[in-house]
């Protein structure tokens, strides 16, 4: 250990000069003392104790006692390692001991430096306290003109806010009186109330009063009740103003009400209730429209015993009434709801033009918010809503109402309808937007869709039942009579009348009359008679050819009537039709074709006994013979028997009705058809006759001369049959020409090539085969190839034929051919020419 006498030399070789100072160098002095004796053996204690594999485990940071306790227990030589503990504990003791022992002088100086800095710490705090009281005696100083500063500005603050008080008070009572002489003056001269200045003024005074916190002011506060009764004023005489523009439709009105409420501060709440009042003023007028107790109270003028009953029917007696007093209502309400959209869109009009003048704001900004329905839409939505509903249940609800709804269709529709394009038209404003969109006219039609599709529904229940009445199922024997088709006719009459008013309407019963005359075509279908009594020509007309010229008739006549009802309206009502009319006009055919094509095959074959007639006879007697051929003479037989039993009862009930019209029945149709085809057939057949001789000629002549006369006088006017008649007219003289004279003749410009090819056949030599004999055919069978092939296809067969001839003659040796020859290839040239050369249109 250090001697006395050695720390205090220490102690007085650092001389402090102040506690402080002190302090310092004792800290100095702990942290720079370092050991006098060397740590060897420390060192080397703790590098045993490092390298032992028992005492290693003791230095781990993580060592566990229990797991060192359980390993050692598992070794099986616990005792020994006890003793190795302990043998070190005794070593750490012994070491420990000579540590204290080689540091005891460092301790003792360690110890004097405590003392010390005792001793500096109670010179500190000494120190400490005169600061402090300092520090009271300056805070006592100067705490109490703190005091004082803080009274006087809370006393100026409560001074400025008072004066505030004032100056807003003053300002306040100025307004008020500014507004009382407003008003007083009203009192004297309404009609010099200026309701924007005294809103403007209103609203400022209530700002100033809200501002400014100014209620508890007693006189103020007695200007309050005054305040509310002007503004309540204000708002009344505003709306009103606002109400009367919106129903005269008047814009200054309307901008004068509206710039009153802006200036109250109440513009989009007072709007909002507006539209709100109209909406329910709309949806009252609905209800009202379909009130059937009040139909039926004015009607009948009391409810009587029982009253209304369940389904909505007035009571016995007043059914007339009521359908009338419901139609009167119906009209009030188109006319309420035609007259409050008119005043939302004209407010909606104002809106969207008017700006305060100050703040320059368009008042429909102050209104609505982006993305918000506008007005017209509000209400519009409203109204059909509630019709909608309102006609739904009525339907369900009123069996009287749904009745008249239904019959009356097309005059609900009218008044819908009507409603609509007088909105549409009195908000026809360039720049502004009508009242309602085309969306908007769509819902308000679609709210009576029930009452369309029954009232459809009826109009098809109606005609059909009087169809099924007139064709019934059941009896396929029985005609109807003129009477019942004139029914029909007069039926879909009325059912187009109803409803020509409404393109639309129009088109949706056209559909159903369709669907009506494809049922009648359907049912007369199954009333023709077929089989060979239709088709029978030798005899007098029978029963069932009668029952098929009644059943063409009526059809002819339910077709003509219909589609003369269709020249009135536009064509898209004539094509939803067409379809009905083609069925009814194809079943009208359908009756009485059989019995014309078994006609034609009758004349025809009168005709094709042309080809076992003698044209080749020579000799004057044969020329002088006037008298008709045999084969002519059975065709006039035929013609006439058709005139008389077929023909006649078939043109005659169309005569009158062709006359006054001018159009073409189907059987003067049919009988222009047939007679067009026996002159063609004719033709063809006479230019086919081959040998013809002069005689044979003239009586060829003759028996066209008595063809056209039996055609004209019997079938159809031979002057309005066109190419035909033509044709016929030009082959007469073309027989007599001479060959040379053929090819520049005129005539010929009305005779199909193929005719006047048949015919130089007979002016040829005999081993210039026609097609017919080239390919054996009788010809029957010729003319249905003819009938089938055109005029380019019949010159590749003619032209076969002179071919062969060409053949013939160059295998004689002759170097001169028939003059028919060249004639024959230029006309067939002409042919060939005119099928490569485009038509133009």
């Amino acid at each position: 250990m250090a001697s006395p006498t050695t720390i205090q030399q220490r102690s007085s070789s650092i001389s402090p000069t102040s506690p402080l100072q002190r302090l310092s160098t004792f800290k100095e002095t702990h942290i720079n003392t370092k050991p006098n004796t060397p740590h060897s053996s420390s060192s080397s204690s703790l590098d045993t104790f490092s390298s032992d594999p028992i005492f290693s485990a003791f230095l781990s940071p993580d060592f566990n006692s229990t797991t060192f306790s359980s390993q050692a227990l598992s070794s099986g030589s616990a005792a020994a390692c006890a003793e190795k503990l302990e043998e070190g504990i005794r070593l750490l003791e012994k070491q420990l001991r000579s540590e204290v022992l080689s540091r005891h002088d460092d301790l003792l100086s360690q110890l004097s430096s405590l003392k010390d800095a005792e001793s500096a710490l109670s010179i500190v705090r000494s120190g400490i306290t005169t600061l402090q009281s300092s520090v009271r005696r300056v805070r006592s100083e100067i705490a109490d003109p703190h005091r004082q500063i803080k009274v006087k500005t809370i006393q100026l603050s409560n001074i400025h806010q008072t004066v505030e008080f004032l100056q807003s008070s003053v300002r306040v009572l100025r307004l008020i009186k500014k507004l009382k002489d407003l008003m007083e003056l009203a009192e004297i001269e309404p009609e010099k109330l200026d309701l924007s200045k005294a809103a403007q003024l209103h609203k400022e005074i209530l700002s100033l009063c809200e501002e400014n916190s100014l209620s508890g002011i007693t006189f103020i506060d007695e200007e309050f009740s005054w305040l509310n009764e002007t503004g309540n004023r204000l708002r009344s005489e505003a709306m009103k103003v606002l109400e009367r523009g919106m129903e005269g439709l008047n814009q200054a009105e309307v901008g004068s009400g509206l710039q009153v409420f802006y200036n109250l501060g109440e513009l989009r709440s007072s709007v909002d209730t507006l539209i709100n009042k109209y909406k329910n003023q709309g949806i009252k007028s609905v209800s009202a429209a379909l009130d059937m107790k009040a139909i039926s109270a004015s009607s009948s003028g009391s409810y009587g015993p029982g009253g209304i009953q369940r389904s909505g029917t007035p009571q016995i007696g007043s059914g007339g009434k009521a359908k009338d007093g419901l139609w009167n209502r119906m009209n009030v309400c188109m006319d309420q709801i035609h007259s409050i959209v008119v005043a939302v869109w004209h407010l909606q009009r104002v809106l969207s033009k008017k700006r305060d003048p100050f703040t320059h704001v368009l008042l429909l900004d102050e209104v609505m918010q982006e993305g918000d329905l506008m007005l017209t839409e509000r209400v519009w939505e409203a109204i059909v809503k509630s019709f909608a509903n309102q006609m739904k249940s009525t339907f369900t609800a009123s069996s009287f109402v749904k009745e008249v709804f239904t019959v009356g269709y097309p005059k609900l529709f009218s008044m819908i309808d009507n409603l609509l394009e007088r909105i549409l038209q009195d908000t026809d404003v360039k720049g502004v937007l009508p009242a309602i969109s085309l969306e908007g006219k769509d819902q308000m039609v679609a709210a009576i869709d029930l009452f369309q599709t029954n009232f459809l529904a009826l109009c098809w229940s109606r005609l059909s039942d009087l169809v099924n009445s007139v064709f019934p199922v059941s009896s396929r024997g029985s005609v109807p009579s003129k009477d019942q088709i004139s029914r029909i006719i007069l039926r879909v009459q009325e059912e187009i009348e109803a409803v020509k008013l409404d393109g639309r309407l129009t088109l949706l019963v056209l559909r159903e009359i369709g669907k009506v005359l494809l049922l009648l075509a359907q049912r007369a279908e199954f009333q023709i008679s077929t089989g060979p009594d239709a088709r029978q020509v030798n005899g007098p007309a029978n029963s069932a050819q009668l029952k098929n010229f009644t059943l063409c008739q009526h059809l002819q006549e339910i077709h003509t009537r219909i589609s003369t009802m269709m020249l009135g309206l536009p064509t898209v009502a004539s094509d939803v039709l067409s379809p009905s009319l083609g069925a009814i006009y194809g079943v009208a055919c359908d009756s009485v074709t059989s019995l014309f094509q078994a006609m034609l095959d009758r004349l025809e074959a009168c005709i094709l006994q042309i080809h076992e007639q003698n044209f080749d006879v020579h000799g004057m007697d044969a020329a002088m013979d006037n008298n008709a051929s045999p084969y002519m003479e059975e065709l006039q037989k035929c013609v006439l028997h058709f005139r008389s039993e077929f023909l006649a009862r078939l043109l005659a009930s169309f005569s009158t009705h062709a006359r006054s019209t001018g159009a073409e029945t189907i059987c003067t149709t049919l009988v222009r058809r047939m007679a067009s085809r026996v002159l063609v057939f004719f033709i063809r057949h006479a230019a086919l006759v081959r040998p013809l001789s002069e005689s044979g000629k003239l009586r060829l002549a003759r028996d066209m001369a008595e063809l056209e006369l039996a055609v004209g006088q019997n079938l159809f006017p031979v002057e309005q049959l066109g190419a035909p008649y033509r044709s016929l007219r030009a082959f007469r003289p073309v027989i007599f020409l001479e060959t040379s004279q053929l090819g520049a003749s005129p005539l010929i410009q009305d005779l199909p090539p193929s005719v006047i090819l048949h015919h130089l056949y007979s002016r040829g030599p005999e081993e210039l085969l026609s097609p017919l004999q080239r390919n054996k055919l009788t010809p029957l069978q010729y003319s249905l190839w003819l009938d089938s092939q055109g005029e380019d296809q019949i010159w590749k067969g003619i032209k076969a034929t002179l071919d062969d001839y060409a053949a013939k003659v160059r295998a004689r040796g002759d170097k001169e051919f028939s003059p028919v020859y060249p004639l024959m290839f230029r006309l067939g040239s002409s042919i060939t020419e005119n099928a490569q050369t485009p038509q133009k249109i």
